[in-house]
């Protein structure tokens, strides 16, 4: 069931915390920032909606990179339940599409909580001083991708964070598979 995030809450400090990466280390999150920002992008292995625009979100995170803004990805779904988004396929999907951000797995899911993640791919796009200035769509791609000329979205937000530490006041929701939360006792 597709699931909907809520608008941007403007000025939402972005949370820290150091979880493994697919290449077996640990990593903060805020150290994966730019010098003008940062994307933190909540993904898994087996969402369709993530499957149809991963080559984008690679692409967008490479071409973010020339403007400052660096780029992580958190898979926070619960791998018992949905196996395909273990710890090991993560590992494949990460080197099957070339990532050059980090991956990183919220076992817990305790930062996806922090974050309010509630979908895959879920977006939040912070300033150079870490406030939340995007929490939008990647671009109008849904389980299928969309045509070439898309306008990126996510891309040209975080390209006027980058130049003016303030992100674009209307903004699309992202929509995606909500997060496979684990049962709780």
């Amino acid at each position: 069931m597709a699931a909907i995030p809520p608008v941007c809450d403007f000025g939402w400090k972005a949370v820290d915390a150091n979880l493994i990466g697919t290449d077996d280390h640990k990593h903060s999150i805020l150290a994966q920032a730019g010098r003008r920002g940062l994307v933190v992008a909540f993904i898994c292995n087996h969402c369709p909606y993530v499957k149809a625009v991963i080559k984008r979100i690679v692409r967008d995170a490479r071409d973010l990179k020339d403007f400052g803004i660096g780029f992580v990805a958190i898979n926070a779904n619960d791998a018992a339940a949905y196996p395909a988004d273990s710890y090991e396929n993560m590992q494949h999907f990460a080197r099957a599409h070339d990532f050059p951000f980090h991956y990183l797995h919220d076992v817990q899911q305790t930062v996806a909580r922090a974050y309010g993640a509630v979908c895959t791919p879920d977006f939040y796009g912070f300033n150079n001083v870490g406030e939340l200035q995007y929490r939008g769509r990647l671009d109008a791609s849904r389980k299928e991708a969309g045509e070439a000329d898309l306008r990126r979205d996510l891309f040209e937000a975080m390209k006027q964070v980058a130049n003016c530490g303030q992100g674009p006041r209307e903004q699309i929701a992202s929509i995606g598979c909500s997060i496979k939360w684990r049962e709780t006792a």
